[in-house]
């Protein structure tokens, strides 16, 4: 083999390295500016959650909404945030009235409830309400304390 064809085949292996070096570079940023959006995007969701928690859960706490909704909307919104979070201790008022609760009828399909049947689960509801109402108070106050922690209250 000649050294021209050396040289030349040499100079066509650099370029295809130099080549899949640049790819290789591009792809690398481009991963980068995805996992800086996705943490973007999931501080942000944080952010708009713990607000959202907070609200209820001072609503909560001065009794402005059901026992039994505001339980569920803290449940939601701690599940979003991690999913273990109902199952800590200060939490689980709210796990626990979502349990009790979540075989009664809402929205449309309590509509057509006889009157007697919405009647008895309305009287159902209060119970679970009543019982549980100074553990789901005090769960809101630590929700109110988790918040003010946070990131650090997560683990």
């Amino acid at each position: 083999m000649n050294s021209t064809l050396v040289l030349i085949l040499l100079g066509l292996g650099l370029a295809i390295i130099a080549g899949l070096g640049a790819y290789a570079f591009t792809l690398w940023k481009e991963v980068r500016r995805r996992r800086t959006f996705r943490d973007e995007e999931l501080r942000r969701a944080h952010e708009n959650c713990l607000e959202n928690l907070g609200m209820v859960a001072s609503a909560l706490a001065q009794e402005q909404v059901d026992i039994t909704e505001g339980s569920w909307r803290c449940k939601v919104l701690l599940e979003i945030l991690d999913q273990d979070l109902t199952q800590r201790p200060d939490f689980q008022a709210f796990d626990e009235v979502h349990r009790r609760t979540q075989h009664l009828h809402t929205h449309t399909a309590r509509k057509a409830l006889t009157p007697k049947a919405r009647f008895q689960e309305d009287r159902e509801r209060l119970a679970v309400e009543d019982e549980m109402r100074e553990p789901v108070l005090k769960a809101a106050a630590a929700v109110i304390e988790f918040r003010r922690g946070w990131p650090g209250s997560l683990h």
